[in-house]
């Protein structure tokens, strides 16, 4: 995101700040009443800070070309809005943290799940032994044993990670990844670490990596340019670099292959059906229409685990997927998510639902001008 100025009879446009930041994150910009001031957010490795431009309104003031900044510390500040009289800045500051936590049907609620991490994205090894997860909100790829102990970290800033995925054999990880300047990417890491591999040429924005059962391939999303419309399904032999498409997957995202390797699922473009690729049969059928987030396969390829956030009455269903039959399994009504890619949910080994919960903080502060400018 940048930010733009231009004339008010609409001449004279550019960019506000060409080459402050690379690449540019700044927005939600507002002047002082009087003018002296634009005040904006500008986010750099991860943290948001608000900044001041000096605008060189009245005699005392002269216009500076480099941005003060106003706010620093371990929060990130957002939003500044200026008072009419001049003298304060309200601003939102917050604190983002997350802890995952894990349904317990005996109980009927949510327990603590691997507690002393602020994670979400995860995934486990198909022995059940080693977990993977992209710690809160730096973005960082880990891995460990489910008990927490053996933790390395496998990624490092600026690079931020997203959705791991182990192989098959539990010696590699694939992932999400985006870095400075690059387009969102697959890339492959050991599971004992090293150099994450980008996988492809990076044509388009790709997400959402998944393997079939005998690790050769990975499935993942491709988005042309950020239009969900314009996406494809493309599947990589890790074999041959070979890249394909499946076929009459124009408009799907969020691929999971299923554990036997006969189907792909995938959801629509506009998150309101559930799709299903057949190999046999070389094509798609709707499997279910309900506006959904995040499916998952049980380890036996008999159920498609999903939620509903965005349903009026969201909640955690497994839909069959020989008998379609659909079964709600607890709401999520109440339960304060996080946003974004940690807004993930999927399946413990045991198949019981696991959840990032947002525990952050948001508080509004008020700083004064003068001691700040």
């Amino acid at each position: 995101m940048s930010l733009w100025e231009v004339s008010t009879d609409g001449s004279q446009l550019h960019a506000l700040l060409a080459g402050w930041n690379n690449p540019p994150d700044e927005c939600c910009g507002r002047w002082t009443a009087d003018g002296k001031y634009f005040l904006f957010v500008s986010t750099r490795g991860g943290k948001s800070n608000i900044w001041a431009l000096n605008e060189g309104k009245g005699i005392l003031h002269q216009a500076s070309p480099t941005p003060l900044q106003l706010t620093v510390g371990p929060m990130g500040f957002y939003d500044p809005l200026p008072t009419t009289d001049g003298e304060r800045i309200f601003v939102i500051g917050e604190k983002r943290q997350a802890e995952l936590v894990r349904y317990d049907t005996k109980l009927g609620g949510f327990v603590t799940y691997l507690p002393g991490i602020s994670a979400e994205s995860v995934d486990f090894s198909r022995d059940g032994e080693w977990i993977a997860y992209i710690t809160y909100p730096d973005s960082i790829l880990w891995r460990s044993k489910v008990d927490g102990s053996q933790q390395r970290q496998l990624t490092f800033p600026p690079m931020e990670a997203a959705l791991p995925r182990w192989s098959p054999d539990g010696k590699q990880i694939v992932f999400t990844a985006t870095s400075p300047g690059q387009p969102r990417r697959i890339r492959l890491i050991s599971a004992e670490g090293g150099s994450p591999e980008p996988l492809t040429a990076g044509e388009c924005y790709e997400s959402d990596p998944g393997w079939s059962a005998d690790g050769n391939s990975v499935v993942y999303g491709c988005v042309f340019g950020y239009v969900t419309t314009t996406s494809l399904i493309h599947v990589l032999d890790l074999r041959s670099r070979q890249v394909s498409a499946l076929p009459g997957s124009q408009g799907l995202y969020s691929p999971r292959w299923s554990p036997d390797g006969r189907y792909v699922a995938a959801l629509s473009s506009d998150s309101q059906k559930l799709m299903l690729f057949d190999f046999l049969k070389s094509k798609w059928v709707v499997l279910l229409r309900l506006p959904m987030g995040f499916p998952s396969w049980s380890p036996d390829g008999k159920y498609i685990y999903f939620d509903t956030v965005s349903a009026n009455e969201p909640g955690f269903y497994r839909v069959g997927v020989s008998d379609l039959k659909l079964e709600r399994l607890t709401t999520l009504k109440g339960l304060r998510r996080v946003l974004g890619y940690a807004s993930w949910i999927g399946l413990a080994p045991d198949q019981s639902l696991i959840v990032p919960r947002d525990v952050g903080t948001q508080e509004i502060y008020a700083l004064e001008l003068d001691s700040a400018l």
